[in-house]
């Protein structure tokens, strides 16, 4: 009768120990968000690797219902992240200092995949300019103001900016294949590609090359949502993550899962050159020691100082406009 008593406790206990084991398996809930990426659908790496955490299911696999929407550059999109329509969204880093600064957007970066900042400037390659010295007696192009870097990289290459003429030039790049001007600002990712497609060579010249502080795109959030739901916002940069690596292993499959968002007129050789132009700016010193995704203090406080220096932006405090808490939190899952 005792061993019997036994047996039905011992039972008893095992049930009980299965139950509790049940429980602690239960899946995490589902959480639901929307992305907006910055501009239209293109292979910026920020959103490929948003497009391929959705389409290869790492963000179903974090639990995370993720709405993908797409801006076409007008800066709605951060006025719909201050305002808690969206929680997370793209940026280039100079540009989520300034906002910061003015009108106070408050904006914070969780991850940066633009260790290197988006622009360069460009000559076309038989027009025997070799250093930004050569510019001096030219005209040099902008686009909408004269950008800090520009000036910091004819002070860091030794130029005479009052020997250079700067003009704006808006956002066609034929003012340089027509010789209007003899400098023209490029967008790395794309504009070589389409002058390369006319039939030109060019010469490349990065601020960064000549110590410039810059910074490129970063996943942005806003204070409130980082405060309110930093468990939903590891979920998302865990899988987007894990999407840019996968891009980086299978950039011909992440191509092809660009053109379901950017249609089928798209050029699928533009998208490859884009998606290889930011990964390669993706990494850097700070991802050797740290890990892709990774920012510091030093780099913000180079920037900022650097936009603060030529009247870009008013000082603001460049500690409070990243965090790597999320994506540390995220690399230990």
């Amino acid at each position: 009768m005792k061993s019997g008593r036994t047996v039905l406790i011992f039972s008893v206990l095992l049930f009980v120990l299965a139950a509790c084991g049940q429980r602690a398996a239960v899946p995490a809930e589902e959480m639901a968000m929307v992305f907006m990426a910055g501009y239209k659908p293109q292979a910026n790496l920020p959103f490929v690797g948003a497009y391929v955490a959705q389409e290869k299911g790492f963000f179903a696999e974090q639990k995370l219902n993720v709405e993908i929407r797409h801006t076409g550059g007008g800066g709605e999109h951060l006025q719909l992240l201050a305002a808690g329509e969206v929680q997370v969204t793209t940026q280039d880093a100079a540009v989520l200092l300034k906002r910061r600064a003015d009108p106070g957007l408050p904006l914070v970066s969780i991850g940066l995949l633009g260790q290197r900042g988006q622009q360069a400037y460009a000559a076309l390659a038989d027009s025997d300019l070799e250093t930004p010295q050569d510019w001096e007696g030219h005209l040099v192009g902008y686009k909408g103001t004269p950008p800090p870097d520009l000036y910091a990289l004819l002070a860091a290459a030794g130029a005479d900016p009052d020997a250079i003429e700067l003009v704006n030039v808006g956002f066609d790049p034929r003012v340089l294949t027509e010789g209007q001007v003899a400098v023209y600002p490029v967008y790395k990712s794309n504009e070589p590609f389409l002058i390369g497609s006319w039939g030109y060579d060019l010469v490349l010249w990065d601020a960064a090359d000549y110590g410039v502080p810059t910074l490129g795109l970063t996943y942005v959030t806003s204070e409130d949502i980082l405060a309110e739901n930093p468990e939903m916002l590891t979920r998302f940069l865990k899988a987007a993550m894990q999407g840019v690596e996968y891009a980086a292993e299978h950039p011909g499959e992440a191509v092809e899962i660009v053109l379901q968002y950017a249609g089928p007129e798209t050029d699928p050789e533009l998208m490859r050159f884009m998606l290889e132009t930011e990964l390669v700016d993706a990494y850097g010193e700070v991802t050797d020691d740290y890990g892709l995704g990774w920012q510091t203090l030093e780099q913000w406080t180079a920037l900022a100082d650097l936009l603060v220096e030529y009247d870009a932006m008013a000082p603001t405090d460049p500690a409070a406009a990243f965090t790597n808490e999320i994506l540390e939190a995220a690399n230990a899952r």
